[in-house]
């Protein structure tokens, strides 16, 4: 009888091994086209986009951006909690790239969740980015009035002031709740996480499969403070490939099919985390991969809880 670890290790596997076979196509895309995720409404998203946590400088941010923009990035991940939307929206409008070919999303903050809350800072966002409508925007965390925030955003929703909406950080009850309609009308397009080797999250992914919702992952890289990006199975599995520990991860992610945002603040990295779409991880590869499981979070909080 295998034990509860050997348990988890082997479901870990069975679950890649499956998602390998059905994503297996993304080899064939080069690093420019970007394959699309669709969300449960039917709206498209880039698989792969530039997360900007962090980046405070507006300046900076907006160069940033605009790096992102000229070597393929599409998708570009922000929040309200950021202060730097502004930035953002700028560098769209300096981009010349068409609405319509630009995925942007941002988050209310976690001090503005509740009906009124939402309602007021989403105005002020749209402020900062000058922009008619935003593609999603998520409640940041469970915190406050969740209830009302969500009914909230299903209003914006409804009004077309933004094409989808989401969650990010939710688990357990109050994610069934709003999954299944308890607190407002829409099912969430999205549930942003904590996603990494060190906390792989095939039980959350299956959750979320089962509600038709998308899952996208934050800190995949550990915020390069819990060592992942010098695991020595990672580094080994990139020298097949002629890859980094950080190109091995994001395929590892995509494969799954889960939406990765990898921040950074220079072209090169971003033209290298882009890169991950000339070259495939075989069943071997995403077994040791899932033996990495550590259950190890980055972001603590009784929020990240998937007990409650």
């Amino acid at each position: 009888m295998m034990n509860r670890r050997q348990f988890m290790q082997t479901s870990a596997v069975l679950g890649a091994t499956a998602m390998f076979h059905s994503s297996s196509l993304w080899a064939e895309n080069s690093p420019k086209t970007v394959p699309q995720i669709t969300l449960n409404n039917g709206v498209k998203m880039p698989i792969i986009g530039l997360g900007v946590w962090k980046i405070t400088d507006l300046k900076q941010c907006q160069q940033c951006v605009e790096d992102a923009f000229s070597v393929g990035y599409r998708l570009i991940d922000t929040a309200q909690a950021y202060g730097n939307e502004a930035a953002v929206g700028a560098a769209f409008h300096a981009s010349g790239l068409k609405r319509s070919e630009v995925f942007i999303e941002s988050k209310i903050s976690p001090n503005h969740i509740s009906e009124k809350g939402v309602l007021r800072s989403f105005e002020e966002s749209m402020k900062r980015f000058k922009l008619d409508y935003v593609d999603l925007f998520l409640l940041h965390t469970p915190m406050g009035d969740a209830k009302g925030a969500w009914k909230a955003l299903c209003k914006l929703y409804r009004d077309g002031r933004v094409r989808s909406i989401g969650v990010s950080n939710f688990y357990g009850n109050i994610l069934r709740q709003i999954a299944t309609k308890e607190l407002g009308e829409v099912v969430p397009a999205l549930n942003q996480i904590e996603t990494h080797p060190y906390l792989q999250h095939f039980k959350v992914q299956e959750t979320l499969k089962g509600y038709g919702i998308a899952m996208q992952a934050w800190s995949q890289f550990g915020n390069g403070v819990n060592g992942v990006l010098n695991e020595p199975v990672l580094k080994k599995i990139g020298e097949k490939y002629g890859k980094t520990a950080a190109q091995v991860i994001l395929r590892w992610l995509v494969q799954r099919n889960v939406i990765v945002i990898p921040k950074t603040t220079r072209k090169e990295r971003m033209i290298e985390n882009i890169s991950i779409f000339d070259f495939a991880l075989n069943n071997d590869d995403l077994a040791q991969i899932a033996k990495l499981e550590k259950n190890q979070r980055i972001w603590g909080g009784s929020w990240g809880r998937e007990d409650i």
